[in-house]
């Protein structure tokens, strides 16, 4: 039975991966600060960890994972951990949201790379979450989050090639615009949701790439972008 790693299992696009790959008969691990029922079986990092240094939180985040591999390999690793925070220099919070932003996107993809090096099969699939705008250029609103986010666009480039320690992985990122979750029509309800992406077009792709069903660039950054309906990854 294939089985796939979601970092971030327990999140709007996570638990949408971890349903579309249980649908498909793959067992699945998830990562995240609480449990997701519908994986085979998951790898729990309290909310105490956000004061755990990055060695730290990672060992124990690996220790985990290899119980709960048992001594296999796995197929695919899918990195979306995450979470938006706005902010600019003057912003009385700015110091806490780049924080926030470096621990939740730079550190679990950085824990995620680790484990696929010594994890994740021969052309296994390495999936992270980046952002259209800290690849476009500045994010002066959000300068913690574009960092962050431009910093896992930089993993990305780097993983894929020779002597990265997992250049035998097809490695990539997706790099939505607005995904269809309850939070963001919550907090944007007059927004055209026509170009919003759905979370399972995501899953999607992701179990395609993982598959095997559609290829992949390894090294490539994939914008996510949805029109009347239709989504494309280019």
């Amino acid at each position: 039975m294939p089985s796939v790693i979601v970092y971030g299992g327990r999140g709007a696009l996570g638990a949408a991966a971890v349903s579309l790959f249980k649908q498909r008969s793959w067992r699945v691990i998830s990562i995240d600060f609480s449990a997701n029922p519908d994986a085979d079986a998951n790898v729990t990092v309290p909310p105490a960890s956000a004061a755990q240094s990055l060695p730290e939180q990672g060992l124990e985040i690996i220790k985990g994972v290899e119980s709960a591999l048992g001594g296999s390999k796995t197929d695919a690793i899918l990195c979306v951990a995450g979470g938006w925070q706005g902010g600019n220099a003057a912003s009385s919070k700015f110091l806490d949201s780049a924080d926030a932003s470096i621990k939740q996107s730079v550190n679990s993809s950085l824990i995620a790379a680790n484990i696929a090096a010594h994890h994740l099969r021969p052309n296994g699939l390495l999936a992270f979450t980046g952002a259209v705008p800290a690849l476009e250029g500045g994010t002066p609103a959000m300068v913690g989050y574009g960092m962050a986010k431009a910093a896992v666009h930089h993993l990305v480039t780097s993983l894929a090639l020779p002597k990265s320690g997992v250049d035998s992985a097809r490695v990539v990122a997706i790099l939505p615009v607005t995904l269809d979750t309850p939070a963001n029509r919550a907090a944007m309800p007059a927004a055209d949701h026509s170009s919003w992406t759905p979370l399972s077009e995501v899953a999607e792709m992701l179990f395609r790439w993982s598959s095997g069903q559609t290829p992949c660039e390894s090294g490539k950054l994939y914008k996510v972008t949805t029109t009347e309906g239709a989504t494309r990854f280019e």
